[in-house]
């Protein structure tokens, strides 16, 4: 059975873009849409005597909202089999549950109730930092994820850090028809006191090891899908600004999140909160466990 790509949905803006941006994800890979509503309604209708005859306005509300995402998947794209289901439990807690056996995960950046201006909701940055799936949040305004660059950016990292990630982002260029722009930064050690204004010794074997660890980590991938074209791109920079300027012309932006077995609390990097808050495109977090 393949398991289903599953849509966070609360009939928020953000999460109409999601399922807009989900149903094409879906026809790509030729996975099952599920449509997912979290709500408590029903575990304080248990808790209280039923004794009213009408029904709660919560079950109704959920249920609008469930059958409306269903309706604007439909719409989009009839070849896609799309499901609903509304989950008694909160958001963050049913979207980890859904997690053990979704394809991926896809969020909008805020959710109904957040502030229209932050950049990332605590919804879609809990469940990016803990699923144990790939997640990826489609942000406010980021253009068409499905063509507009014909590009996927995959942000490499150190030897054996990436691996998920990697094989995520070549399986996503190739479904596109896409580029896979590749990118590793490293940094020249600096010499100088602070303030000096003297920049980093970009020196020649530093150059080759960073390209080497690229090289080494693209080459299984590269193998397994011979058809995508990749670009091998060495940075000297700070991964979070290289990544933010290549997410301008990517429609896809993915990362690695290392995940420690046994730890419940949060799980991204710097680099991960960054991208998250501030990319241009959607971007993809793939759990790898350490």
């Amino acid at each position: 059975m393949t398991n289903p790509l599953t849509v966070g949905v609360d009939g928020s803006d953000p999460s109409l873009r999601a399922i807009d941006w989900a149903v094409s994800e879906a026809a790509l890979h030729h996975v099952p849409l599920r449509l997912l509503h979290a709500s408590l309604w029903e575990h304080y209708d248990r808790v209280r005597p039923q004794i009213r005859s009408v029904r709660a306005a919560g079950d109704v509300m959920a249920e609008h909202i469930a059958a409306s995402a269903a309706e604007r998947a439909a719409k989009q794209d009839p070849t896609v089999a799309v499901s609903t289901e509304i989950s008694p439990r909160e958001g963050v807690a049913a979207l980890l549950q859904a997690a053990d056996d979704s394809f991926a995960l896809v969020l909008g950046n805020r959710g109904r109730g957040e502030l229209a201006g932050m950049v990332l909701g605590s919804t879609s940055l809990d469940v990016a930092a803990r699923a144990t799936c790939p997640v990826v949040v489609v942000r406010d305004g980021s253009p068409d994820g499905h063509g507009a660059f014909g590009r996927v950016t995959v942000g490499v990292g150190p030897e054996g850090e990436s691996s998920a990630a990697v094989a995520f982002a070549f399986r996503e260029a190739q479904v596109r028809g896409a580029e896979l722009r590749a990118v590793h930064t490293w940094r020249a050690p600096l010499h100088g006191l602070p303030g000096t204004g003297l920049r980093g010794d970009a020196s020649v074997p530093q150059v080759h090891e960073a390209g080497a660890v690229l090289d080494e980590a693209l080459r299984a991938a590269e193998q397994q899908y011979p058809d995508v074209a990749v670009r091998h791109d060495v940075v000297e920079d700070r991964a979070r600004t290289a990544l933010l300027d290549a997410a301008t012309t990517s429609d896809l932006l993915v990362v690695g999140a290392r995940r420690r077995r046994g730890s419940v609390g949060m799980q991204l990097g710097q680099v991960n909160h960054a991208v998250l808050h501030h990319a241009d495109c959607a971007v993809a977090v793939v759990p790898q466990e350490n």
